[in-house]
């Protein structure tokens, strides 16, 4: 992540916003919010859209356009827990009704989801949890035939919930099975099961500093825990642009796991290094704050656009490319090269719960097929002698590990540089046998976890 986080918030007094919202409706808080988490949830799992695109265009011209702050976070907070704890959550629902509720409910089992999300895990009081979604359902069109199942629904779920739930294997339920399968297969289903805890917890804020020097001195001005990695912490941070040094250009945020490739490029300063599908910039600003040369090339006009006003207001430069990695032909070699190559990207569904819902194996066998001919092309731009380094945000194996093997039997010309603990900051527990780096979301879980990861070194002989 290179720009802004949504900070915390519960519920405060919006106006509704739907045909039936009169002057004397601004009296019904939280209506808003319930109406925008339904309106989001309903977008995921239905129109298949990313949250975060999601809720920009809710809060944009949607659902929550006139809403408060307070209520656009809860909405999204409501959303959110609904695609981490989907699985569990629809085994209630299913277990309070008789039958199956009819395509004609409308956004009816949407409404039930977000209710259950605030009362067994949000935990809103269950007067207010149960009023605000029996409203929600009577201001529908269609939900509002349904408002006295919503109303039976969610009392008894308050009622019995907690019992319910202790007979559940949530890690379980919430883990779509092509996951739980890979990473069982992967890592252990021991792993697995922290993996999907992990993923239940709020991530906190994690910052780069621009001058690794400061670092410390940072951590005390934003009250920030400093990690080994180098990486700033904050549990709670509210409106990021409003924290001490962000409008400065000190910092941005980046987690932790996603901050390590570029350390592991070596000493950069002077060199020239090719930073390959770049965008939002997170890398390159890395890059170029060690001072480097960077070249950041992205197919995304728009997504390279975003990346020089994020330089910009760090005061770095790099030059910008729009052209597609796997086919670019510069007439040149680099002797340093990042691909953080497009992926399914599992591992941030800490931060991007929508994720779990929304990638497939097939996604996953795109992706990879795509990360090879970008792999192969990057090998031909490296100068003999020189380093490349290979990552994903994802955890499945053909997105990294197999991946690597891969391209190393196809490529005789190239081999692994094993890399050490004390290059993640003495972080033995997230380097492979072979020398990778393999971070999970459950590492570090103590200080508030992290992405999950894969990268290697590579050199052309």
């Amino acid at each position: 992540m290179f720009g802004f986080a949504q900070g915390p918030g519960l519920w405060s007094n919006p106006r509704p916003m739907n045909d039936r919202t009169s002057d004397n409706d601004n009296a019904m808080p939280g209506l808003a919010a319930r109406q925008g988490a339904v309106a989001l949830i309903g977008a995921v799992l239905t129109s298949r859209r990313a949250l975060d695109e999601a809720f920009a265009e809710e809060a944009g011209s949607g659902a929550l356009a006139s809403a408060a702050p307070r209520d656009r976070a809860f909405a999204r907070a409501i959303a959110a827990t609904v695609m981490r704890r989907l699985g569990t959550i629809d085994r209630l629902i299913g277990g309070a009704l008789d039958k199956e509720l009819p395509k004609r409910a409308g956004p009816t089992l949407d409404i039930l989801r977000a209710g259950a999300a605030e009362l067994l895990f949000l935990r809103v009081p269950a007067h207010a949890a149960v009023a605000m979604n029996v409203e929600t359902a009577d201001r529908d069109a269609t939900a509002k035939h349904y408002k006295a199942l919503v109303n039976a629904v969610l009392r008894r779920l308050s009622r019995e919930g907690d019992a319910l739930l202790a007979e559940l294997d949530m890690e379980r339920l919430d883990t779509p099975d092509w996951l739980w399968e890979s990473w069982t297969a992967a890592y252990g289903e021991a792993a697995a099961r922290a993996i999907a805890r992990a993923h239940y917890e709020n991530p906190p804020l994690d910052i780069s500093v621009k001058d690794e020097s400061a670092a410390a001195m940072w951590a005390e001005e934003l009250g920030a825990a400093l990690l080994p990695t180098g990486t700033l912490r904050l549990e709670e941070a509210g409106r990021v642009e409003e924290l001490p040094g962000f409008a400065k250009g000190v910092w941005w945020v980046q987690d932790a796991a996603a901050a390590l490739p570029p350390k592991l490029l070596g000493d950069v300063a002077g060199r020239d290094v090719l930073d390959l599908c770049a965008a939002p910039g997170g890398k390159t600003a890395a890059l170029a704050a060690r001072g480097a040369h960077v070249t950041a090339l992205d197919r995304s006009k728009p997504r390279l656009e975003r990346l020089a006003e994020n330089l910009a207001r760090l005061g770095l430069k790099a030059e910008t490319v729009a052209a597609d990695a796997a086919a670019w032909a510069p007439g040149r070699t680099w002797d340093r090269i990042l691909l953080d190559a497009p992926c399914s990207a599992t591992g941030t569904a800490r931060r991007h719960p929508d994720v779990l819902r929304l990638k497939s194996p097939a996604d996953r066998n795109k992706l990879a097929a795509l990360q090879t001919r970008l792999l192969d092309h990057a090998a031909a731009l490296l100068a003999p002698g020189g380093i490349l380094v290979f990552c994903t945000c994802s955890l499945e194996p053909e997105e990294g590990e197999r991946q690597v093997e891969a391209f190393l039997a196809r490529h005789a010309d190239f081999a692994r540089v094993p890399i050490a603990p004390e290059e993640l900051g003495g972080m033995g527990e997230i380097v492979t046998g072979g020398g990778d780096l393999r971070s999970l979301p459950c590492h570090m879980g103590i200080e508030g976890g992290m992405d999950g990861f894969y990268a290697a070194r590579l050199t052309r002989r």
